[in-house]
Formats: C-alpha cells, structure tokens, sequence
C-alpha cells in the first residue's frame, strides 16, 4: 500500500477554499486511475500555531499506480487545478505503508 497526503496551509479565503475544493478540486481528484480510497479533512486541528488548514489522504497499490495516476491526464489536471484555490500552495508527501 502506498499513502499520497497533501498538507494545505492556511489560505487567504477559507470561505473560498472551501467552496472550490469540494465541488472542483474533489471531483477532480476522485478521477484519479488507480487511487482505492481517499479522504479529507476541512477541520485540521494541531498544536497552536499550526501552519495547516486542510489535509487530503489518498491510498494507492503501490508507488508505481500513485506515479501513474499523477501522470496521468487525470492527475494532470488535478495538479493544474491546485493553484485555482490553494492561495498558500500545498505541501505533498507520500510514502509506502508498512504494515505491522
């Protein structure tokens, strides 16, 4: 298994990220080939002075669908998509799942 998270920080317009992200950007990003399952998370909560605002979690088989799906005319254009709403970018990570 193989974990795709994409960190938000805190945009100019939370109003506006909000709207655009869940009736744009999700449905975008629920097109990805490959992708099992995926969630997200409007309501980040950390420590005071976090620098998050939302975060996105997406589960693939392994690096090779994740890499694919990103280069993929779907995931072409969910990352061309991403400056339409994300005033403070995004960070992206993923990493494989070791299971206990």
């Amino acid at each position: 298994m193989h974990k795709l998270v994409v960190l938000y920080p805190h945009p100019t317009d939370p109003v506006a990220f909000k709207s655009y992200y869940e009736s744009t950007h999700l449905p975008l990003a629920a097109q990805l080939p490959g992708m099992l399952d995926w969630r997200y998370s409007l309501d980040v909560r950390a420590e005071p002075g976090s620098p998050y605002f939302a975060v996105f979690e997406a589960d693939f088989a392994d690096a090779e669908a994740l890499a694919a799906a990103m280069s993929s005319p779907q995931g072409k254009a969910v990352q061309d998509d991403v400056p339409n709403y994300a005033t403070g970018g995004a960070v992206v990570i993923d990493y494989p799942i070791v299971a206990r």
